[in-house]
């Protein structure tokens, strides 16, 4: 194995459970390294989610078919994020001072508010993705291509643009020195993984005889960064303004929250 690919595959052994069968040490070097191609990791669970919920829903009504969808999408991140996102609620839902909120966090225990924040996630993104599947292939494959990409691009620049709360300790003090053309990097294969992900669902649709609603796939493409960004700052702040920056937890409740907020944009678009 090569240097040069050790970053790619540092990126899926850290994000996901796909088989990569490669020793690495991850030493902050390399974990600042392949985080621009969180992306990639994004566009490859996608991928394999949009391939899940097809087969399911060759068999399955919408609901129990996007359930099994919802079992496959959480097994294949580990639920990583998901842990992130329920700690994150644990310590801000709380309302305790600044060191006590990032003392929950750091417990491994999970409280009310985590558990309660994670049932209701779930059952928004269960709803929306029941949603998708009704609305048939290619729209599923729309949202599922490019939502889990954006929400993973935005942790990237959290980790540029944002301090770390726990100074010197911590997985997000691991990514400290994170550089601006590395955070551009990622942006940029956002935006062709995106591009990418959208004509491998316009294929799905060659022989059908359907036609494409082009000005909103425009619009759709457009806005998604756009909205990434927008909501992902507006959350990064509120965190940031309560424990004096961020943790490796909030990158993942980021990720978790706007991975919903992009899957809900879809499902209002092409209603």
């Amino acid at each position: 194995m090569s240097r040069k690919d050790r970053p790619i595959l540092a990126a899926f052994q850290f994000l996901s459970r796909f088989p990569i069968r490669v020793e690495l040490d991850f030493t902050p070097d390399l974990l600042r390294r392949s985080a621009k191609y969180y992306p990639l990791v994004g566009a490859v669970i996608g991928l394999l989610i949009w391939a899940a919920a097809a087969i399911f829903s060759l068999a399955l009504p919408a609901l129990p078919a996007a359930v099994l969808t919802l079992v496959v999408w959480v097994w294949i991140t580990g639920g990583l994020h998901l842990d992130g996102w329920m700690d994150t609620a644990d310590g801000l839902l709380s309302y305790r001072s600044r060191d006590k909120m990032l003392e929950i966090m750091k417990d491994s225990r999970v409280g009310a508010m985590g558990v309660m924040a994670c049932v209701l996630l779930l059952l928004l993104k269960m709803s929306l993705i029941v949603s998708l599947l009704e609305k048939g292939p290619f729209y599923t494959g729309l949202a599922f291509m490019t939502a889990p990409v954006w929400s993973r691009w935005f942790m990237t620049w959290a980790m540029r643009t944002w301090p770390k709360a726990r100074q010197g300790e911590g997985l997000a003090s691991h990514f400290q020195g994170f550089e601006t053309r590395a955070a551009v990097h990622s942006g940029v294969l956002a935006f062709l993984l995106s591009a990418s992900g959208m004509l491998l669902a316009e294929i799905s649709l060659v022989g059908r005889g359907t036609e494409l609603p082009w000005l909103q796939l425009l619009f759709y493409f457009l806005l998604h960064p756009i909205l990434a960004w927008g909501m992902g700052t507006w959350a990064a702040r509120r965190i940031n303004a309560k424990l004096g920056g961020l943790t490796g937890d909030t990158y993942g409740a980021l990720n978790e929250g706007l991975e919903v907020l992009l899957l809900l944009f879809a499902v209002i678009l092409f209603r």
